[in-house]
């Protein structure tokens, strides 16, 4: 786990070449599909937080885990067979492309699950 990760750039740049590239795009889907969400370094992972943190991401040995919540994969459970995950992790292998549509449903369900919350909280 690295330590005093000071922002998503300084992130990624900590991590191997060959890696950086699939997390930059990582990192684009995310800005791209959530706009409005703050970057942020939370347990020295990216994160994005909109009305709450919305998911973090993170690269390991052999793969890139996606944190979308527990909700966020118990709503893909489906699609995400090929995938190792558990309760609120997804991991996307080193040696596969990353699932471009697939990550964009996510990060589009759980915007709209944040958004919703506090929508409600309101109420």
């Amino acid at each position: 786990m690295l330590k005093n990760v000071k922002n998503v750039d300084h992130y990624i740049s900590l991590q191997p070449i060959e890696i950086q590239g699939k997390l930059n795009q990582l990192r684009k889907l995310i800005k791209d599909n959530a706009p409005d969400a703050l970057e942020v370094i939370s347990y020295n992972m990216p994160a994005y937080k909109l009305n709450g943190m919305l998911l973090y991401f993170a690269a390991h040995k052999n793969h890139i885990g996606l944190y979308p919540m527990a909700s966020g994969i118990e709503a893909f459970k489906d699609e995400l067979t090929k995938y190792e995950t558990s309760k609120g992790t997804v991991q996307f292998p080193h040696n596969k492309s990353l699932p471009v549509t697939l990550i964009k449903k996510i990060i589009q369900f759980r915007v709209k699950q944040n958004l919703e919350k506090a929508k409600s909280k309101k109420k």
